[in-house]
Parts: structure tokens; sequence; C-alpha cells
């Protein structure tokens, strides 16, 4: 008996209904995106509003934190791409076959995240000295710290990322854009801790990036390197790291024990 179009097209929506049931990722994200955006804009249109006189004198710091957030964004992607780029072609047990052993792996995933960060950011960077009459790089040593810090908690929630990956299947790959978007709010990029509400900012106060954003807007504004914040990111960045590698490390145990890095899927 002849199927008929209909039946087909329902037989398609089923099966991605079945998909997305069966994956809570997915439907996470189906409103993620939205909410995100809402709170994002709603809080820069909030402090625009009450802070006209901040802005006529911050010169280029929305711009630098535009390129900023990007190297964060960019430090988690690269590493979470160098470990699905695996997964993607099935390739993780071949590697895991060979004398490679997982903290190896963590290490090249982090000098993947390095160069895929200086390589996507560093034209946006030059192209704002014409376009916008704006260079970053005045910034100077500052700089560097910003960018260190930045890049080395993206590749923290990169492996973060991974881990989630390795333990629930390519079913949970948008993770790698959705986590890091998650903190976008809190981590004030585009407006400075005191718009947040009182009980949120605790929160915030314990994430790398808000600590970077506020010293970028001390050093773009009151012309000083604030050391304290540096301190601060540096210190949380190497306690998420540690915490991000056990996890990882264990996942993988898990996983070899399992044998999920030969079955890889949805």
């Amino acid at each position: 008996m002849k199927s008929t179009p209909a039946q087909r097209i329902g037989a398609l929506v089923l099966r991605h209904y079945y998909l997305f049931r069966g994956s809570w990722p997915r439907i996470l994200e189906m409103a993620y995106w939205p909410t995100v955006n809402m709170l994002v804009w709603g809080l820069v249109s909030q402090f625009l509003a009450e802070s006209s006189n901040w802005v006529a004198r911050s010169g280029g710091v929305f711009i630098a934190a535009v390129l900023l957030w990007d190297v964060l964004f960019r430090g988690n992607l690269g590493v979470a791409l160098a470990f699905l780029e695996e997964m993607w072609s099935r390739n993780l047990g071949q590697l895991f076959v060979s004398p490679l052993r997982p903290i190896e792996l963590v290490a090249a995933m982090l000098v993947m995240s390095l160069l895929r960060t200086t390589v996507g950011i560093l034209p946006a960077a030059l192209l704002a000295i014409p376009f916008f009459d704006f260079s970053i790089f005045k910034l100077g040593w500052p700089l560097l710290a910003f960018y260190a810090n930045l890049l080395f908690f993206g590749g923290v929630m990169g492996l973060g990322v991974s881990s989630l990956v390795l333990r629930f299947g390519l079913g949970a790959e948008s993770l790698a854009w959705v986590l890091i978007f998650a903190l976008a709010p809190i981590s004030c990029v585009y407006y400075p801790i005191s718009v947040l509400p009182d009980w949120i900012q605790p929160l915030a106060w314990a994430l790398p990036p808000t600590h970077v954003f506020e010293g970028l807007r001390a050093a773009m504004m009151d012309g000083r390197f604030d050391t304290s914040h540096f301190l601060a990111a540096l210190g949380l960045n190497v306690l998420y790291a540690a915490g991000a590698t056990i996890l990882f490390l264990s996942v993988f145990q898990v996983a070899r024990k399992k044998g999920l890095l030969l079955n890889v899927g949805e």
C-alpha cells in the first residue's frame, strides 16, 4: 500500500518529535535564545537610559567589550569544536588505542582554542582602527591580561561542554553555543555590575569574565589597571580549570568503561 505525502511528512515530523523528546538540550535551546537576548539587551537598555553621562565619556568601551566577549566565546568554541570534530568523525576510539593520554587531548584542545581565537579576533581588532578610529591595542599590557583570562575561562567552559557531550552524546552538542551565552547577562559585558539586581550580584562576582569586564572599564575610563580584578579573575580561573579537568577525566573514565568512545551518537 502506497503512503501518502501527508503520511511521509507526518513520519518525519514524528521522527524529530522523538528526537526532541529524548534530548533535553534540544528542548532547552528552543526557549533559551529569546530569553538570553531579552535579558542582555533589556539590561543594556536600562543602563543606557540611566547613564547618559557615562556613555558620553565611554569612548570605545563598547567596541572593546564586543571584541573581548568574542575572545571568551571563541575560546569556548575552540575547545568544544576541537572535541566535536573527533566525535563527528568517530575518531575518539582510534585516538585512544594510540599512546595518547586524556590529559594530552585536553592540552591539544587548549592549544587549538588559542590558535582559533587569535586567528578569529585579530582581523576584527585591526578593522576597528580604520572603521571606528579605535585601537584596542592602545590598552597595552592590560590587554594581554584581559585576553589571557577570557581565553582561559573560555577554554574551561569548552572543556566542561566536551564532558557533557561525551556523557550525553551528540544530542548535547548545542551546549557549545548555549552555555557560554547563558553567562552573558551576568558577566556584565556592556554595563557595570551595579545594573544587575542585588540578589544576583554575588553570582556575577563568582565569574572571571565579570572581573575582566569591570577591569576593562576601569582601564579605559579611569586610566588604571585594577590588579584586584585581575587577581580575582586569575584565582577563579584556576579553581574552575581544576574542576573542569577533574570532570572531563572522570567522564572519560566512565565513557571508556561503557564503550562510549566507540559508540558515539545522539
